[in-house]
Order: structure tokens, then sequence, then C-alpha cells
């Protein structure tokens, strides 16, 4: 390819240039040839005498017309090949090679402690770049661990109270549950007893009625036969017997009264044993109420602990927040490549987003920035010639990989705006992609940087 030579011309160009080589007028030389010959000026007396100087003149006239149609012939064919190179090539001179540049900075704050890279360097992925200091991290590694130890033993005690008030929950409920039964038990035996009791109440009370009548009965007797002895009617043997009858009747009727009052004591002895055996199942009711109360607690205990469970979730998360900032200290590299801008000592303090120094990897491509009006037949995968300003003597090849999908006009920081205002039409340069093919640069991998300019002439084809 003729690449040094075609930078910056457009097809356009080229084709007005071959027809004005076409519609170039002819040299003086080949003019000369069919006007009127003319007298030639006398330089000695000696040509003026020489028969050949006619011979010699026309042909040096026939030579140099000659020269003149061999230059118009070689101008047209040179024009000719101008214009098909330039019809199926496209080159551009506003090319620079581009790589990827690593910034390479901290997550965290901290003092640098030690830094084991230098400027241009080589280093691999992980490669250890930078110590900072782990004394304060360690620290808070240390604090992280304990609360988790913490949040872990509330659990375990939680968890222990779970079972222990469950457990005595269950035990209190059935207690109160079999003294539920023993006091309605209890209950009915004594009501039975207060129903014999009460029944018992009536026949002593008829009792005590009839030693009444029995009484007053021999008393009326005893009285009447007293009379009648005092008027010698009787005999003493016979108020002696109205006596002792009374008495008789006297002392049942004593022992009817006491019957009553007996039952009655009864009826009072069984009712106040269903009060009893009442106020038991009152007691063992207020034991069911303790039971629920201790299933209320060990709802508490479950309670607690899913609050412990949450801690224990929420140490580990500062934990491993602790072990990653800790881990944060060492700062290593993300790619291979070679270490540039090294802006960072021993002893400086250090700020998360703070660039420290930037790899540049070993992944590199031109992008070439073409006028608009050249990518008519531009396509990816399309072969490129690529030259370097720093290896003149070397012609790389590559192929199209991408165009961008804007103008670079467009990703700038303040895009033109030609909404309002006077319009002057730029023509617009449209980045492309262009990697390079390995053999091509075999020998050269190191010595490419981001950043070279170059030239780039792209075969578009006819």
């Amino acid at each position: 390819m003729k690449a040094a030579s075609l930078n910056g011309h457009q097809p356009q160009q080229a084709e007005t240039e071959v027809v004005e080589l076409r519609q170039a007028p002819l040299p003086p030389a080949h003019a000369s040839v069919t006007a009127e010959p003319q007298p030639a000026p006398v330089q000695d007396g000696s040509v003026l005498e020489s028969p050949k100087a006619p011979k010699n003149r026309k042909g040096l006239k026939m030579a140099l017309a000659g020269l003149g149609v061999g230059g118009a012939i070689a101008a047209g064919i040179f024009g000719y090949d101008y214009w098909q190179f330039t019809s199926a090539h496209q080159s551009t001179d506003n090319a620079t090679v581009t790589g990827n540049i690593h910034p390479v900075g901290s997550r965290i704050s901290g003092t640098v402690d030690r830094v084991f890279v230098d400027d241009n360097q080589e280093v691999k992925t992980g490669q250890p770049l930078i110590q900072l200091d782990q004394s304060d991290y360690q620290i808070k590694l240390s604090q992280a661990q304990a609360d988790l130890e913490s949040a872990r033993r509330k659990a375990n005690s939680a968890q222990v109270n779970i079972a222990l008030s469950s457990k005595n929950a269950e035990a209190a409920n059935s207690q109160a549950q079999g003294g539920i039964g023993q006091a309605q038990a209890a209950i009915a035996s004594a009501q039975a007893q207060v129903s014999e009791a009460q029944a018992g109440v009536p026949a002593a009370q008829a009792a005590l009625a009839q030693a009444d009548a029995t009484l007053q009965k021999s008393q009326a007797d005893y009285n009447r036969y007293q009379s009648l002895y005092s008027s010698g009617a009787i005999s003493q043997s016979n108020l002696d017997a109205a006596r002792q009858a009374y008495e008789v009747a006297r002392a049942q009727r004593d022992s009817a009264s006491q019957g009553v009052r007996q039952a009655q004591a009864k009826v009072a002895q069984a009712q106040q044993t269903v009060a009893t055996a009442e106020s038991g199942l009152n007691t063992s009711q207020g034991g069911i109420e303790q039971a629920q109360a201790k299933g209320v607690q060990t709802e508490v205990s479950r309670a607690d602990y899913q609050t412990a469970q949450a801690a224990i979730v929420q140490a580990q998360a500062a934990l491993k927040n602790a072990q990653q900032q800790l881990a944060y200290t060492s700062i290593t590299a993300p790619v291979n490549g070679r270490v540039g801008r090294k802006n960072v000592q021993v002893g400086q303090q250090v700020q998360p987003g703070t660039p420290l120094l930037a790899i540049v990897d070993d992944q590199y491509w031109v992008t070439a920035n073409f006028k608009e009006t050249q990518l008519e037949k531009m396509r990816s995968g399309q072969a490129a010639e690529i030259k370097l300003d720093s290896f003149p003597h070397h012609t790389f090849t590559g192929r199209v990989e991408s165009l961008s999908p804007a103008s670079g006009a467009q990703f700038a920081l303040l895009p033109p705006d030609n909404a309002t205002g006077n319009f002057t039409k730029v023509v617009q340069r449209i980045p492309v992609r262009i990697v390079f093919d390995h053999e091509s640069v075999r020998g050269f991998e190191q010595a490419i940087t981001p950043g070279m300019s170059a030239e780039v002439t792209i075969e578009t084809g006819k």
C-alpha cells in the first residue's frame, strides 16, 4: 500500500486531480514539434559554419517532444493508479493507540505501611502492590468476633429458657389439672355429706317435737297426780310413777334437742367441707392460670431466642465486614500489566477512592478518527494497515473491529447544539476501533503503549 503518501486525501479530491491531469495542456516540447522553426541564436562563428547544426536542432526537438509525451502518459498512469487506490482505501493520521488503564486506589482509609512496586514494573493479577496499617482493623475484627460470641451465648441461654419454661408450664398445668379433679371430687363428696346431714335435721326435729309433747303430757300427769296425792286420792307409788315418767320424758326431750343440734352441726360441717373443696378448686384453677402464665413466659423466651438469632446474624455480618476491611488493607493488582503514574509513599494517609497508581494492561488497539465522508464503505472486519510514529520503518496490520455509535463530539463534556444561532457545517469525525493482528505485533508487544500516534489506511473495496 501507499499509506505514507495518501494520508488525508479523499476519493473526490483524487478524482478531481486526475481530471485536471487529463485536461492539462501538453508541454512546450510537444508543441514545438508542430510549430514553425525559430531562428537559433548565433553564439559563435563555428556553429554557423557547421553543416550538421540543423540536424542536431531537429533531433533535440524530437527528444523534448518525446519526453513531454512520456511525462503526460506517466502522469496519466499515476493519476489513474492514485484514483484506483483512493477509491478502495480510506486513510487518516488522526489516530492513536488506546489501551485499558486501570486506576488502583484504596477502598478504606488508612496509613500506607509498605509499597511493593515502582513505576514501569510488570505485575501479575493478585500481586501485592500496597500494604496499609492493619492495627486498627485487627482491633475491629477482634471486637466483631467478641460480639458474635456474646450473641451466640445469649441465643443459647434463650434456648435453654425456652425448654425450662416449657417444662415448668407443662408440670404446673398437669398439677393444676390434677388439683381440679381432686377438688371437684371433694366438692361432690362434701355436697353429699351436706345432703345427708340436711336429711337428718328434720328427723331430729320431729323427734324433738315428739319428746316435747311427751314431756308436756308427763308434766301435766305429774301435776295432776300431785293434786290427787294431796287429796289422798292416790297412793305415793302412783305419784312416784308419775314423777318418774315425767323425768324420763324430760330426758328424752333433752336428748331429742341434742340430736337436732348434732344434725345441724353435721350440716354446717358438711357445708364447710364443700367450701374447703371449692377453695381447693379455685386454687387448682389458679394453678391453671399460673401454668398459662408460664406458657406466656415460654413465648417470651422464644421471642428472646429469635432476637438473639437476629443479633447473631447481625454480628456475623459485622464480623464479615471487619474481615473484609482487614483484607482491604492489602491492595493487589486487578490485572496483568505494568505500573504507571505511581503517586503513593510510605506513611501517606489515603482515603477511599484516592488514585494511588495505575496499571496498563497488555490489551491495546488503535482508535482512528475518520471523517464522516469516509465511512460510506467502511465495515467491521475490513483489513487495515497501521504505521506508528514510534516505528516508522515497520508496518503493522489489523482489522476494523467496530465503528463508534456516535461522533466524538457527542461524547464531549459540552456537545455542540446547532438548534439556535448561525449554523456552520463542520465535518464530524467518527472513532473507529482497529485491532492489531497478533503476528504483526510479534516482538513489539512491550514496545507499543497507549497514546502513541498512528496513521491508518483501511481497505474498503471499490
